[in-house]
C-alpha cells in the first residue's frame, strides 16, 4: 500500500476526521465541531492519503517548534490498519523538519504503547514533576449547555 503524508490543512477530509474523533475515538467522543476546527487551526496537522487520494490517517502536533511538542489525535482507519500506516505516519512525524531537536515530545495513549516505544517514547521518567489539569467530561458538559466561562 502506498501512503503519502503532508501537512496541507486544505487537503484534510475534515468531515471524516471529525466523525472519527467525535464518534469513534475513546479520547474525544462528543467533541463539538467548533472546538475541533479550532484545534486544527492551532496545530501542525498531518494527513495520510492512499493511492486514490482518500485520507486514511491523521495526527495533530501542538508545538512551539523549538523546545516542546505534544502529539495527539492520532488514528489510522480500520480499513488500512495492520499495513504499516501507523509506523509510516510516526516516521513522517519524527522526520518532519519543524519537529527536530525538541527537548520534550509528549503524548498520551491507552493502547498503543508498543508502537510509540519504537519511536523513542517511554513512560514519564519523573512523573512527580509532571502535573495535569483534566476535565474528561468537558464535551458532554458543553453539549448539555452547562458551559462555564
Amino acid at each position: 500500500m502506498s501512503i503519502t503524508f503532508d501537512t496541507d490543512k486544505q487537503r484534510l477530509d475534515r468531515d471524516m476526521v471529525y466523525r472519527y474523533l467525535s464518534g469513534e475515538s475513546y479520547w474525544a467522543r462528543g467533541l463539538p465541531r467548533d472546538i475541533f476546527e479550532r484545534s486544527l487551526d492551532g496545530a501542525l496537522c498531518i494527513g495520510g492519503y492512499d493511492e486514490h487520494g482518500r485520507q486514511v490517517a491523521f495526527a495533530r502536533v501542538i508545538s512551539d517548534f523549538a523546545t516542546f511538542a505534544y502529539l495527539g489525535d492520532v488514528f489510522v482507519l480500520d480499513s488500512v490498519r495492520g499495513q504499516g500506516v501507523g509506523k509510516a505516519l510516526m516516521s513522517y512525524i519524527q522526520a518532519h523538519p519543524q519537529l527536530q531537536n525538541l527537548r520534550r515530545f509528549m503524548l498520551a495513549t491507552a493502547d498503543a504503547h508498543g508502537l510509540y516505544a519504537q519511536y523513542g517514547f517511554a513512560a514519564l521518567g519523573a512523573p512527580q514533576r509532571i502535573m495535569e489539569k483534566v476535565e474528561p467530561d468537558i464535551y458532554q458538559r458543553l453539549a448539555g449547555g452547562h458551559a462555564q466561562p
